[in-house]
C-alpha cells in the first residue's frame, strides 16, 4: 500500500484556471544571514473570478543529513478577476532553511537549494534555485518561520 497521503498539501480545485509565469531569485548567490527575494507572476487565465494560493517550497540539494523532499516556506491566497495578472514576492531569510545537524547544532549551511512554485506540494509550476555561499552559521534560535509576502 502506498504510503502517500489521499491528497496531496494545498490540494483543491477552482472554477478557474491560474498560470506561473516569470520566476526571479534575487540574488542567486547570499551569504547565511542573508535574505532571498523569489518573485513570480500568477494570472487566471480562466473566464471567471477565483482565488488561487501560492506556495513556496524548498529542498536543500545535498545537506550533511537527511532533510525533507519539500518544506513549506511560505504561502498567498489571491483573489483574481479574469484576465488579471500580479507579481508575488516571497522573501525567504537564511534563518529559515536552518536545521539541527548531527552534533544538535541549529545551523544554516552552505549549498545549493532547489525553489518549487506551485498551488500544491504536488502541482508545481515553476522551479529554480539559489545558492547560500560562506561558512556554516550556527544560530540559537529561529525567528522567522515563514516568508514575507508582498503582491504586487
Amino acid at each position: 500500500m502506498s504510503a502517500k497521503p489521499l491528497f496531496p498539501f494545498g490540494h483543491g480545485l477552482s472554477y478557474t484556471k491560474f498560470e506561473y509565469s516569470a520566476l526571479r531569485i534575487e540574488p542567486e548567490k547570499v551569504g547565511p544571514a542573508g535574505k532571498i527575494s523569489i518573485i513570480f507572476e500568477v494570472k487566471n487565465v480562466g473566464d471567471r473570478k477565483g482565488d488561487e494560493v501560492a506556495q513556496l517550497y524548498i529542498c536543500d540539494e545535498f545537506a550533511s543529513v537527511a532533510r525533507p523532499v519539500k518544506e513549506l516556506k511560505g504561502f498567498k491566497r489571491l483573489t483574481l478577476n479574469p484576465g488579471e495578472k500580479r507579481e508575488i514576492v516571497f522573501t525567504l531569510f537564511a534563518d529559515q532553511l536552518a536545521f539541527y545537524d548531527r552534533y544538535m547544532r541549529l545551523i544554516v549551511e552552505p549549498g545549493t537549494y532547489n525553489v518549487m512554485i506551485g498551488s500544491s506540494s504536488e502541482d508545481i509550476k515553476l522551479t529554480g534555485r539559489f545558492e547560500i555561499v560562506g561558512e556554516t552559521r550556527v544560530l540559537s534560535s529561529i525567528n522567522n518561520f515563514f516568508s514575507e509576502v508582498a503582491v504586487r
